[in-house]
């Protein structure tokens, strides 16, 4: 054999093995971590190769109980993301921490990309549901699911009354203007009681120390699953202190969650509304 009959090695490999190699890169799934509950449940229905999730992200159910957590939403173990090699990291500006969201993006290598979303409105959900399926190279089936919820929601509905929206018990906490939750109420025709704007210059203003002093500032509240996991028996306690106001456990992935989840709510927010018309004089 003669010196010409040899390939050159590139980086101790022949060139052949090489242009293996960059095939077998080209054709593998993208890695993708994500630190959102609710993009993590779209991009598996996206059919995105998920390798890491928080400890939240409990949708699919089978995705929850097998791929690994890196941690909560506010508290992601930087290392243990690097470790799964990621090439997309998913993350939302509300959700996550933007000193942990910065110090990853300055950690990961220059081949990956950390995509950070900005949720406030249903049309805000609608568009970042459109850029997420084209960063995971999922485009099409982004577009039918985009198309699944604007068809489930439809137009905005008209003005049935208003309520607060809880989101923390101890102190009291409510959801105000410039939120999800905010635009979602207004969509299914449910106004929000707290949206001044001057109102502790707080998207999630805390009204009272705790929920017997905050539930008398208003009459009507809806008390959701989460993040403050309202349950029966706060219901109970709250109707024996306050019984001339009316209160409603409510689904809070329904009115936070966006992505795929918005095609699956849409009854128990109509619900919601029915039950607002019904109890709140608009």
């Amino acid at each position: 054999m003669t010196h010409a009959d040899v390939t050159t090695p590139y980086n101790g490999k022949s060139n052949r093995s090489f242009h293996d190699a960059k095939v077998a890169e080209y054709l593998r799934e993208m890695r993708v971590v994500s630190l959102v509950p609710s993009w993590t449940e779209y991009l598996h229905d996206l059919g995105v190769h998920v390798v890491g999730q928080t400890k939240f992200c409990v949708r699919p159910e089978h995705a929850f109980r097998s791929i690994p957590r890196v941690g909560g939403t506010k508290t992601v173990d930087v290392d243990k993301v690097m470790n799964l090699k990621p090439d997309l990291v998913v993350a939302n500006m509300e959700e996550n921490d933007r000193l942990q969201v910065e110090t990853l993006r300055e950690a990961l290598p220059s081949s990956s990309e950390v995509l950070v979303t900005d949720v406030r409105t249903v049309s805000d959900a609608l568009s970042e549901m459109s850029r997420l399926g084209d960063a995971v190279h999922r485009k099409d089936k982004a577009h039918e699911w985009t198309d699944r919820v604007r068809h489930a929601w439809g137009t905005e509905k008209p003005s049935v009354g208003a309520v607060g929206y809880v989101v923390w018990s101890s102190p009291w906490m409510v959801a105000g203007q410039d939120t999800f939750i905010h635009d979602v109420m207004k969509h299914w025709g449910i106004d929000n009681a707290w949206t001044d704007p001057t109102l502790h210059g707080d998207r999630y203003p805390t009204l009272a120390d705790n929920p017997n002093e905050g539930a008398r500032l208003g009459s009507a509240w809806l008390l959701p699953s989460e993040p403050f996991p309202f349950r029966d028996k706060n219901l109970s306690e709250l109707q024996s202190h306050h019984p001339q106001a009316a209160f409603r456990l409510v689904d809070g992935e329904a009115f936070s969650w966006y992505g795929s989840r918005m095609a699956h709510v849409t009854r128990h927010l109509e619900s919601v509304a029915r039950w607002v018309q019904e109890t709140v004089d608009s």
